[in-house]
């Protein structure tokens, strides 16, 4: 200190004082990012298929409009996103009241559960269904109810039994399902969505429906006010880092976000990005039949490993390694030891599966070239 003097802290004085809830959790994150593996190797990865990123990339517009954005980086987002809500509507055929814009699922995630989840509340969800939805439950008190998957399928009937059983006020549902890329038709959604029970909501996650066959999508009116679905920019659209993501549901609950969010949360740049993202669909037309040609890549080298891939209507594939997750996770530890990131579903029998993000030729050469090496290793 300058004049050789120091300031003494008192043995009497403490730190902040979290609440008991705080208190009770870990204080860990759902996923580990690959640059955090990256810097405990001391190396990047050769090859990038673990996350389920986009890694085609956003519409050239897309980064035009965020390179031009950067110049006004000075200034705030507009905080009702109104130019991106206003055409989600028009493309949607849907009211601009009917759309919350935030930082990604992930984000929105975060925000309905603050609206409707008290300590205690009950919550169903799948058994190693997407964790960053549990994080949230259980940040805000939440009892998690879970079901396990059926035939690799989230199972929409037990689901809602279980809601039922309960008292859940939230459900929550991917299609198309992470992490093992498989999917329901519509009309078997909105046939689950009648089994709802009174005061709760379906929670109905569609990030990678633009990846899925036609049909997958179900109908649902827009007022109905048992269920908010969850989509995107961070999948077909190729703008994870953008953190962009937006919720389709009746007025009265999408007004009902403005009461906690962060209504500055969002990057001016990032808004930009996808107004411009929307506006380019030949791209994402391109984009998508990438991802489909990746897909059958994948599914062609598991095969020439004596390997089974599951159909996929995502930008990834599950591919069962054939034993059980003790296995699956030393096929996976001997690919991360070649560079080559990829992740694996947490919960049994789901875990007996890697999972493959799609990739560009020359990434999946990659791991075409480390997966023999890696399996050969496991067994040994």
């Amino acid at each position: 200190m300058p004049g050789g003097r120091c300031i003494a802290i008192s043995g009497g004085m403490t730190g902040p004082r979290y609440t008991p809830l705080t208190e009770s959790l870990p204080a860990t994150v759902p996923f580990v990012g690959p640059e955090a593996q990256e810097r405990h190797m001391g190396r990047a990865f050769d090859a990038r298929l673990g996350a389920n990123e986009n890694i085609f990339g956003p519409s050239p517009a897309a980064i035009a409009a965020m390179q031009a954005g950067a110049g006004q980086i000075w200034m705030y987002g507009d905080p009702e996103s109104y130019d991106l809500r206003q055409a989600l509507a028009a493309d949607l055929g849907i009211g601009a009241e009917n759309i919350v814009v935030g930082e990604g699922i992930d984000g929105l995630l975060g925000y309905l559960v603050r609206l409707l989840i008290g300590a205690g509340d009950p919550v169903v969800t799948s058994e190693g269904a997407y964790p960053t939805f549990n994080y949230h439950v259980a940040g805000f008190g939440g009892a998690l109810h879970k079901v396990p998957y059926k035939g690799d399928h989230e199972d929409p009937q037990a689901l809602m039994t279980k809601a039922a059983e309960v008292g859940a006020k939230l459900v929550y549902l991917a299609n198309p399902d992470n992490p093992m890329g498989t999917w329901h038709k519509g009309s078997d959604i909105t046939a689950a969505l009648e089994m709802v029970p009174e005061g709760c909501l379906l929670v109905l996650d569609e990030a990678y429906v633009e990846f899925a066959p036609e049909g997958t999508a179900a109908e649902i009116d827009i007022h109905d006010p048992r269920v908010i679905r969850m989509r995107t920019f961070s999948k077909a659209y190729g703008m994870a880092g953008a953190r962009v993501g937006y919720a389709l549901g009746a007025a009265e609950l999408i007004t009902a976000f403005n009461k906690i969010r962060n209504h500055f949360g969002m990057n001016r740049a990032a808004q930009a990005g996808a107004l411009a993202a929307l506006q380019d669909q030949p791209y994402l037309a391109e984009t998508c039949a990438k991802v489909s040609a990746a897909r059958d890549e994948i599914a062609r080298i598991a095969a020439a490993n004596g390997l089974n891939a599951l159909p996929s209507a995502t930008n990834f594939v599950a591919i069962d390694c054939g034993a059980d997750g003790g296995f699956a996770k030393a096929v996976l530890d001997g690919l991360v030891a070649r560079g080559v990131f990829v992740r694996m579903p947490f919960v049994a029998p789901q875990n007996r599966c890697i999972r493959v993000s799609a990739g560009r030729p020359e990434d999946l050469a990659v791991f075409a070239a480390a997966l023999p090496a890696a399996l050969a290793e496991a067994r040994g």
